[in-house]
């Protein structure tokens, strides 16, 4: 693929709904290694090294394709391996280790609510930063209704509860570190070869979710073949959505893609149903037409 076909408006929409329904799959994916590996809801540790295990993988399944494909593996300039470093604990281990710790210890329906507030931080700090992304009505607007779509789904859940900062504090820091790691994503193509620096980030960034998952005393208490299949698709989907996605960041406005991260949560409503037998709510199909709407929104007029 040329960087020609990542700018083309039809395939940015294409990548781009491709990454977001992967990650959606992601989440019963999840909750089922969890199961298969016996890993409980108490176990912290155990969850974060899950984590690290993938994204490490991942990382470096990318950097084998990069091997054989012969892609250059040299960063542009040597002060450029703080950015790449930076860009790893943002997008890998600060992220996930923010959202493992904070789902621990906060409502699925609030996480959730407050885990997609980093697509429209994002799409909102990208007009701040960049040039090509201008705050416009429209991109507002779409913002408005594409998050209004998240509230609705997790209207009629259970009791919400109270903030608490090991709960709601650390999904609001996950957040954060999403939005602004997808800021950085632009800069590193500049650095690097955007396959390779994704590979570096998964890679390294798992690594250092795996180390501090084994001190606090993570393990992984069974291991079945089932398990290690779950364990091969999350990598899949890890690997296949960074790559899009950050391909798709450091060629386009960042907020016309990332505003396609909100069907995430609707993408992993739907198929918790299907995987985990969960009840399926009209307000699913509400929740995916206003995410659709803003994105909508946000992507028409000129490119």
């Amino acid at each position: 693929m040329t960087q020609s076909i990542f700018k083309h408006p039809v395939w940015v929409v294409v990548f781009a709904l491709t990454a977001a329904m992967a990650w959606g799959w992601a989440y019963p994916l999840i909750k089922l290694g969890f199961a298969e590996w016996g890993i409980s809801s108490d176990m912290t540790g155990s969850k974060i090294l899950f984590a690290g295990i993938r994204f490490a993988l991942s990382g470096l399944i990318i950097l084998a394709i990069a091997a054989t494909t012969h892609r250059d593996f040299k960063v542009k300039h040597p002060k450029d391996t703080g950015y790449i470093v930076l860009f790893s604990l943002l997008n890998t281990t600060l992220h996930y280790a923010c959202f493992y710790i904070g789902l621990s210890h906060s409502e699925g329906s609030r996480a959730a609510i407050i885990n997609s507030l980093g697509v429209f931080i994002l799409v909102l700090l990208a007009c701040v930063f960049f040039k090509s992304d201008r705050l416009t009505p429209r991109k507002i607007i779409g913002c408005i209704v594409g998050f209004t779509g998240v509230l609705i789904l997790n209207i009629g859940g259970g009791k919400s509860g109270s903030f608490t900062w090991l709960g709601d504090g650390m999904i609001i820091l996950n957040a954060l570190c999403s939005a602004f790691a997808g800021l950085m994503t632009r800069g590193l193509g500049s650095r690097v070869d955007v396959f390779v620096g994704t590979g570096y980030s998964l890679a390294l960034g798992g690594i250092l979710l795996v180390i501090p998952g084994l001190i606090i005393g993570g393990t992984l208490p069974q291991i079945t073949l089932y398990g290690i299949v779950i364990l091969a698709l999350l990598i899949g989907i890890s690997t296949i959505g960074f790559t899009l996605y950050n391909k798709l960041l450091s060629c386009n406005p960042v907020g016309k893609v990332a505003i396609f991260n909100s069907l995430i949560p609707i993408v992993g409503a739907v198929t918790s149903c299907l995987c985990l037998h969960e009840p399926f709510y009209g307000k699913y199909i509400i929740a995916a037409l206003l995410a659709t709407g803003g994105i909508y929104i946000i992507n028409r007029g000129k490119k």
